[in-house]
């Protein structure tokens, strides 16, 4: 239940202008030299191809790269809805494991609604590795083996992003080959530390970057992220164990150290980082604090929006009353593949912006040509303490109205009698036949004392 005494809804109206930001210095070059050194393992083939009434999908082997002696084996899938065409540009989800039946499903699913290629790069990163490590332990011991070596090729997160390059120049080859169709640009998508790839994969600099969407990884300013996930959780978050037990959190008072998290940080690399960014975050995720996303937002550089999915945590599906949990993400998957077709296809995004007064959430539209909201309403939670990861978040409906061109709804965030509360807005908009939401940043309002 929300705190008690916390109402929340939506003002929208005159934009607010973003202030300048400040110079940044220039990132450390390490994942530049290495993505960009040459490998002569690269290799793909056309390993098979299956049609259905969904659409085509082809199964590629790619070899990345070789690192540190080990060869990079990946499958990427490329999925061609049924009834669309190849296009300039195309979608690319990289994720960990192998193809299986759910995520074939969800890469159709996608292809469908943007009506575009949609291309799943899987084996990032490639694994077990050094002992059986996977994951966020195999993240770890790599960062830690930078520190005892200082050799920059170690973090594995640079030989992730090359992965995602490499399996780009494969895409653009197999399109010349099976469709003699050339494919030109990319939106990278991911999530956890796929989307801490996607955001790396745009950092490169590379020019077939279109856009990006990363999703659940909402850890950019990493430093600041660090002192604000223990003044949320009171600690460390249980999830970044693999990191706490490394002796990596608390970011060690070392020049290495320093270094390291200045290589792998998406913030660090946020003057390059200039595409459109789709921000997908669960509002009950384990891992994040609840605000994680205002110690960077003002920052980014270019078109920029965010979705809040609440009552989802890191897998982004939401959870009902009863615990029941959705079997697909359905709100953040429409907003992804909205975004995506709004890309590829050079449709406007809705532009939102908003402002967070002391009792109010004021929020602008100016939405895309003849199509204002569909809908609004407010998020709210409340919490003992600013933990919000167990909360319950409920809503409450914004009236969309219009005058003089501008699109908006009236309503008030009251601070919570008690304890902390939390709002955010979000709108539906509709692309063709897609209806997708947008979020607001979310504000924590704390109990007088």
């Amino acid at each position: 239940m929300p705190a008690r005494g916390l109402l929340a809804i939506a003002v929208l109206t005159v934009p607010t202008v973003a202030r300048a930001d400040q110079p940044t210095p220039p990132p450390p070059t390490d994942l530049t030299d290495y993505v960009s050194k040459a490998d002569p393992s690269f290799a793909w083939k056309l390993a098979g191809k299956n049609e259905s009434d969904a659409g085509t999908a082809y199964l590629i082997d790619l070899t990345s790269q070789t690192w540190h002696d080990i060869a990079w084996t990946h499958k990427l899938q490329i999925f061609l809805p049924k009834g669309a065409k190849p296009t300039a540009t195309v979608v690319l989800w990289n994720q960990g494991n192998r193809p299986r039946p759910e995520s074939e499903f969800l890469g159709l699913t996608i292809a469908a609604k943007v009506g575009a290629p949609v291309c799943f790069l899987y084996g990032v990163p490639n694994q077990p590795l050094f002992g059986g490590k996977t994951e966020d332990a195999l993240i770890a011991e790599t960062f830690v083996r930078y520190l005892e070596t200082k050799d920059g090729s170690w973090p594995l997160l640079f030989p992730m992003v090359k992965s995602v390059v490499r399996a780009m120049d494969a895409v653009q080859a197999f399109a010349k080959e099976e469709w003699k169709h050339e494919v030109t640009g990319f939106v990278v998508t991911g999530a956890s530390k796929r989307g801490w790839t996607s955001w790396l994969t745009a950092a490169t600099g590379d020019k077939r970057v279109k856009a990006i969407a990363p999703l659940v990884i909402d850890t950019l300013n990493m430093p600041v992220q660090m002192k604000n996930q223990v003044r949320a959780f009171g600690k460390p978050s249980l999830e970044i164990k693999d990191y706490t037990d490394r002796g990596l959190v608390p970011i060690p008072d070392t020049p290495e150290a320093r270094k390291l998290w200045t290589m792998i940080d998406p913030y660090v690399y946020r003057d390059r980082v200039t595409v459109p960014k789709m921000i997908i975050n669960g509002a009950n995720d384990p891992y994040w604090p609840l605000d994680a996303l205002n110690s960077y937002w003002d920052e980014l550089k270019g078109e920029k929006y965010v979705l809040y999915v609440p009552n989802a945590g890191h897998d982004l599906r939401e959870t009902d009353p009863t615990g029941k949990k959705q079997l697909i993400p359905e709100r953040a998957v429409n907003t992804l593949s909205a975004f995506c077709k709004c890309v590829i296809f050079d449709k406007p995004m809705p532009k939102m912006t908003w402002k967070f007064g002391d009792q109010r959430l004021v929020c602008a539209v100016a939405a895309m040509p003849d199509a204002k909201p569909a809908a609004a309403r407010l998020w709210a939670a409340g919490a003992p303490t600013r933990d919000f990861r167990p909360a319950r978040w409920v809503s409450k409906p914004a009236t969309v109205s219009e005058d003089e061109g501008q699109v908006y709804a009236v309503g008030i965030a009251v601070k919570p009698e008690e304890g902390f509360g939390a709002v955010l807005a979000e709108l539906d908009f509709k692309l063709d036949d897609l209806t997708f939401p947008l979020s607001t940043q979310i504000r924590i309002l704390e109990a007088p004392k």
